[in-house]
């Protein structure tokens, strides 16, 4: 895998922060990217229609109109507190995240990683594609439709507790969790 990998949240063009869809797919982004080696917030908003600070001379001569804001606080107050909580969520992470930057650095290990990386003798590991390890001690399912609220996740064998939730479930199977608007499934190992 590639240890250092990021995105643009909310894609880095397009996206009007008074379009609900677009704010819940934010929403879901953002919660997905805490689990990923970097977290960041960025782009350009619609509509254009931000009158330019001064000339662009090296641009064709022509004005430069900007997109709208792009901070958490943007995209209304509801947003504003799932991405708060998810930022004091990454913040009490910092530790593992540490961690795992410093076994990338040393070994080359992904900070995310498929399944079978961390559980190559489970065949069912092996074919998932839509939920993935943070190191070797977090289980991510992100949410990937609009309007989902519930989420089918695999888990392999032994403990796992939900770290939203606080329920304890053993592996070997397939569960559904509640996936509300304000987490995605994430599961502790142990």
């Amino acid at each position: 895998g590639i240890p250092w990998w990021t995105t643009d949240i909310g894609g880095f063009m397009y996206g009007n922060p008074k379009d609900p869809a677009f704010v819940e797919l934010l929403e879901r982004w953002f919660e997905f990217a805490v689990f990923t080696p970097i977290l960041r917030l960025h782009g350009d908003r619609d509509p254009h229609d931000i009158e330019p600070l001064e000339k662009v001379k090296d641009w064709g001569g022509g004005y430069l109109y900007t997109g709208q804001p792009n901070e958490i606080w943007c995209y209304g107050d509801k947003a504003q507190k799932i991405m708060e909580a998810q930022i004091k969520l990454r913040e009490k992470l910092k530790p593992y995240i540490a961690k795992l930057y410093a076994e990338a650095s040393k070994n080359g290990s992904p900070l995310m990683r498929a399944m079978f990386y961390e559980f190559p003798d489970d065949a069912e590991c092996w074919n998932i594609r839509d939920q993935y390890m943070f190191g070797g001690d977090y289980l991510v399912a992100p949410v990937l439709h609009a309007g989902e609220t519930k989420r089918e996740v695999y888990l392999p064998e032994g403990k796992w507790t939900e770290i939203n939730s606080g329920k304890s479930f053993e592996g070997g199977k397939r569960v559904t969790v509640d996936a509300p608007i304000e987490w995605i499934p994430v599961f502790k190992r142990g």
